[in-house]
Order: C-alpha cells, then structure tokens, then sequence
C-alpha cells in the first residue's frame, strides 16, 4: 500500500507551517485551470526526467486530479529511485476542493 495523506491532513500540516514540498503530477491545462497554492507542476510523463527537482529529504505530497497518477509518480520514485519521503493525496484535488478549499475549481 502506497503511503497516503488525507486533504484534511495536509491542511493541517501546512497551516502549522510544516515544510512541504508540493509536487502536481497533471497536465499544465489542469494545472492552469485550478491547483494547490505552493504546488510546483512535474506532469507525471515527465517524472523520471525531472525528478531531481523533487526533494529527496523532508516531505513531499503528491497531488493529480483524483490520486491516480499521483500514486503511479509515488510508486516510480519509491521503487526505481529509493524514496522514502512521499506521500500520494488521497482522493487528489476533487477531494481538496471538496473536503478543504471549496475556492478551488472542480472539473
């Protein structure tokens, strides 16, 4: 099992000021049409190119539209790369935009 974080949970996270690092894994269109505040977009084809650009120390939360392929980008950089550091926000930003920030746009 794919180590998860509920939208609730990352809420509190980042509103104690915890230092997470937010990596969107969709498609620069959905990126544009509505995201996480903070979030850095590396759409999930472009993962093994760029994963350097996602912090291999501290936390990092993983974030697609329902959790799929943010799940897909975890289980890559956990089992090809030796990340220990993910997690996959479950439900993804339908269930931020539900359960946290209704401001945030649903498609």
């Amino acid at each position: 099992m794919l180590p998860d974080l509920t939208p609730a949970a990352l809420h509190a996270r980042l509103a104690a000021g915890e230092d997470i690092q937010l990596v969107d894994v969709r498609e620069e269109m959905e990126f544009d049409y509505c995201r996480i505040a903070g979030s850095v977009l590396i759409p999930l084809g472009e993962v093994p190119r760029r994963a350097a650009e996602i912090r291999p120390d501290g936390p990092v939360v993983l974030i697609c539209h329902h959790g799929v392929r943010s799940a897909q980008a975890l289980g890559y950089l956990q089992h090809r790369l030796g990340r220990q550091n993910l997690l996959n926000l479950k439900g993804g930003i339908d269930a931020w935009s539900r359960d946290v920030d209704p401001t945030v746009a649903m498609y």
